[in-house]
C-alpha cells in the first residue's frame, strides 16, 4: 500500500510538472523565435538607414564605413549581414561564399525588398546544414529604392537556447519529484504505518490474540477512529468470548453434580430392584454416563472455539508413537493392534496440544470401529502444501454421505454411540492452527481420518515437502 501511496503521489506531481512545463516550454520557444525576429528586423532597419547615404552616392568611404559596422554586427550576434544595391549586387557581404561580386538578384527575399516589401521568414541553409532566419528590409532614399539589408540568424543558436531553457525546466521537474519522493514517503508513512499496525492487530485477534489492539494514537484522523471502532469490536469480542466459556464451563460444573449424585443413586438401587427392572435401571445408568461424556464434550467444544494457545513446531511422527503408547492398553482390551508408518520427521506449524486432541479423538473413533484382531496405523507424511497425520482402521467404513456429515454437532453413526460432538471438536481444533479435517475411504477398507496442518519451514527437515 505504501508504494501505492507513493506512486499515486509522484503521478499526481508528474502530471502537475507536465501540465505547466511543458506548455511554458513551448511558449518560450515561439518567444524565443518571435524576440530575434523582431530584433533582427530592427536591426536590418537601422542597419538600411545608415547604409541610405552610401548606397545613393557610391561612396567607398562610406561603404567601408556601412562594412565596419556590419562585421561588428556578426561578431556581437552571429547575424550575416548582406548589403546590396537596387540590381541585387552585394556590396557589403560579412560572410562571403566568393571573392567576386555575387549577385543576390534572384533570392525571394531579395527581389520583395527590391519591390520595397520587408521580407522575413525561416529556410533551410545547405552550406550551414540547419535552418536560418531571414530578414530583407528595402533602402530607400528621397522615395527611390536604393538598396536593400538582409540579415540572416542561424535558428541552431535559438535552439541552442530553447533546448537550455528545457533542460532548466527538467532540472527543475527533477528537484520537484525529488521533493515529491521523499514528502510522498513521509505521507505514505503517515497513513500506512498506523494501518499496517490495524492489520497487525487484526491479523493477531484472528489467531485467537483478543488482548490484542489497534493504537489509536496515530495516524489520520479516519485511521484513528478505524483503529478505535476496531478496539471496540475486538473488546466486546472478548468480553462475548469469556462469557460464552465462562458459561461453558459453570454450566459443566452445575451439571456434573447432580448427573453425579443421579448415578451414585442408580447405583444405591441395584441392590433394592428385582431381576424384571433391572434392565431399565441399567439402561438408566448408561444414559446418565453418556450424560457425562456430553457435558465434557460441550465444554471441550466451547474450549476449543476459545482456545488461544499459540502456535509452535511439531513432529508429528514423534507425536504419532507417543499417541499409539498412550492408546496402546485400550486396543490391547478390543484385541486391537496400532501400528506407525512415519515418512521420516514430518514437522507442523500448529499447537501440540490441540494436536493431541484431534490425534486421541481419531484414534479413539478408529478403535472403536475396528473388528477383534484389526489394526490402526497412524501415518505421518508431507503432502505439499500441506503436512498430513492420518489414522486408518479396517472397521466398515462410512458412506459418502455420512462422511460428509460427520464433522456437524450431535450427528452419531456406526451404531449411535457417544455424543456426536468428537469429530466437531476435532474440526474446530485444526481449524485454530489454520488446518483441515477429512474423512475419506481407506486404502484397504475402513476409514481414513485424515488431519492436515501447515508445514513448519523454518525446521531444516528432511521433509519431502522441502523438495519441491
Amino acid at each position: 500500500m505504501s508504494r501505492r501511496v507513493l506512486l499515486g503521489f509522484l503521478g499526481l506531481t508528474l502530471v502537475i510538472l507536465v501540465a505547466l512545463e511543458i506548455p511554458l516550454g513551448v511558449q518560450n520557444g515561439r518567444t524565443e523565435r518571435r524576440n530575434v525576429q523582431a530584433k533582427v528586423e530592427r536591426d536590418a532597419v537601422a542597419l538600411g538607414s545608415i547604409a541610405q547615404d552610401a548606397l545613393r552616392t557610391s561612396s567607398r568611404s562610406q561603404l567601408r564605413g556601412v562594412a565596419a559596422i556590419a562585421y561588428r554586427y556578426r561578431r556581437d550576434t552571429g547575424g550575416r549581414v548582406i548589403l546590396v544595391d537596387k540590381r541585387g549586387l552585394a556590396l557589403v557581404d560579412t560572410d562571403p561564399t566568393t571573392t567576386v561580386v555575387e549577385s543576390f538578384a534572384s533570392r525571394p527575399e531579395i527581389r520583395s525588398a527590391l519591390r520595397g516589401v520587408v521580407a522575413s521568414g525561416t529556410r533551410p541553409s545547405k552550406t550551414l546544414h540547419s535552418d536560418l532566419l531571414y530578414v530583407a528590409v528595402p533602402v530607400a532614399s528621397g522615395g527611390r529604392i536604393e538598396g536593400a539589408v538582409r540579415i540572416t540568424y542561424p535558428l541552431s543558436t535559438i535552439d541552442a537556447r530553447v533546448r537550455r531553457y528545457w533542460l532548466i525546466l527538467a532540472a527543475i521537474a527533477g528537484v520537484v519529484l525529488a521533493a515529491a519522493v521523499v514528502v510522498g514517503m513521509r505521507m505514505a508513512a503517515f497513513v500506512v504505518g498506523p494501518l499496517r499496525r490495524v492489520e497487525s492487530a487484526a491479523a493477531a485477534v484472528g489467531s485467537g490474540s483478543l488482548d490484542a489492539r489497534a493504537p489509536e494514537d496515530s495516524g489520520p484522523a479516519e485511521v484513528r477512529s478505524l483503529a478505535s471502532v476496531f478496539n471496540d469490536t475486538v473488546t466486546r469480542v472478548s468480553q462475548l468470548v469469556t462469557s460464552q466459556r465462562q458459561f461453558a464451563e459453570d454450566a459443566s460444573h452445575q451439571l456434573r453434580t447432580p448427573l453425579t449424585a443421579l448415578r451414585l443413586r442408580l447405583e444405591n438401587l441395584e441392590r433394592d430392584v428385582g431381576s424384571e427392572g433391572r434392565a431399565d435401571l441399567e439402561g438408566a445408568l448408561r444414559e446418565v454416563h453418556r450424560l457425562g461424556a456430553l457435558v465434557d464434550d460441550l465444554l471441550g467444544l466451547a474450549r476449543s472455539g476459545a482456545t488461544t494457545v499459540p502456535a509452535g513446531s511439531v513432529e508429528l511422527g514423534r507425536l504419532a508413537r507417543e499417541r499409539i503408547e498412550a492408546w496402546s492398553a485400550l486396543a490391547a482390551e478390543r484385541s486391537v493392534t496400532l501400528a506407525a508408518d512415519l515418512d521420516g520427521e514430518t514437522f507442523a506449524r500448529a499447537a501440540e496440544e490441540r494436536v493431541r486432541q484431534v490425534v486421541d479423538n481419531f484414534v479413539e473413533n478408529a478403535v472403536e470401529a475396528s473388528p477383534s484382531g484389526g489394526t490402526v496405523t497412524l501415518v505421518a507424511r508431507a503432502a505439499p502444501p500441506w503436512v498430513e497425520l492420518r489414522v486408518r482402521d479396517e472397521g466398515r467404513g462410512l458412506s459418502a454421505e455420512d462422511r460428509e456429515r460427520a464433522f456437524d454437532r450431535f450427528w452419531r453413526g456406526r451404531a449411535g454411540e457417544g455424543s456426536g460432538l468428537g469429530l466437531a471438536i476435532a474440526r474446530s481444533l485444526a481449524e485454530a492452527d489454520g488446518g483441515e479435517v477429512e474423512l475419506v475411504p481407506g486404502p484397504e477398507g475402513g476409514l481414513d481420518a485424515v488431519l492436515r496442518l501447515r508445514p513448519d519451514r523454518s525446521v531444516d527437515s528432511p521433509g519431502s515437502w522441502l523438495r519441491r
